[in-house]
């Protein structure tokens, strides 16, 4: 096992996106920051992060916390009350 430092950050994320990434660590048993590890690692090597279970797991978390945003909307989002 490979031994690593962590930080401590203040990410401000999507409110329903968060509920998804917490309740499918939760499904995972691992804690929502090592599931941004895992899915930014995979990321970055050009990998499918989840298993086809955890897939159809992640829809049904999508549909329970009415999470419509899309891969594609990534860059198409903005905070509310601001112009970007």
């Amino acid at each position: 096992m490979q031994k690593i430092e962590r930080t401590q950050t203040g990410l401000r994320l999507e409110k329903r996106l968060l509920k998804v990434m917490k309740g499918l660590a939760e499904h995972l048993d691992m804690s929502t920051a090592e599931l941004v590890e895992g899915v930014m690692l995979h990321a970055l090597e050009g990998k499918t992060p989840f298993s086809e279970q955890t897939l159809i797991k992640a829809a049904m978390l999508k549909e329970v916390y009415d999470l419509t945003l899309t891969a594609e909307d990534a860059h198409k989002i903005s905070e509310e009350g601001t112009d970007r």
